[in-house]
């Protein structure tokens, strides 16, 4: 990214923020930040053999150790066929262990291993890097507005598990 303040160029949002034009702008903008912000990471995911959803799925289980298999659909979204590949290629690189459950013995937790959170912490570190420059550019009460936005595109019986990630179990 480049480091000038990149804010003048971003236009103010119109009083008729309603409108089709400053919608298609919201959603442009939502679908070009994301690309960016996953490309800080694809150049260290591809040193390491790895995919999104491979990161996606040791970010989550970093975020909420215990979580079961059933939990992480919910969060990615996926297809148990899917993510039972990942799941298998992450515990076969000692980065992802799976267990019984302690309330659910049908129940599959995973846990990231020492290796698991290293490859982890290595990855999130560019991916914080990037989201705390734009933070410190954009300011509190944009990042505040972003938080609010984001929330609300969030249907709300899905809110509490956002809220749940990284508090322990």
């Amino acid at each position: 990214m480049n480091e000038e303040n990149f804010l003048p160029k971003v236009p103010a949002a119109s009083a008729l923020f309603l409108r089709e034009q400053e919608v298609r702008r919201g959603i442009e903008f939502l679908f070009f930040a994301h690309g960016a912000l996953w490309r800080t990471i694809d150049a260290r995911l591809a040193e390491h053999d790895l995919g999104r959803a491979h990161y996606r799925t040791l970010y989550f289980v970093a975020r909420k150790p215990g979580l079961s298999i059933a939990e992480l659909l919910g969060y990615l979204g996926i297809t148990k066929q899917s993510l039972g590949r990942v799941v298998k290629e992450l515990e076969a690189r000692d980065y992802l262990v799976t267990r019984a459950g302690n309330r659910d013995r049908r129940q599959k937790e995973l846990r990231l291993t020492e290796s698991g959170k290293s490859i982890e912490a290595h990855l999130f570190e560019a991916m914080r890097d990037a989201m705390s420059r734009a933070y410190s550019h954009a300011g509190q009460q944009a990042v505040t507005g972003f938080w609010q936005v984001s929330e609300a595109l969030v249907p709300a019986w899905e809110r509490p598990r956002m809220i749940a990630l990284g508090q322990s179990k």
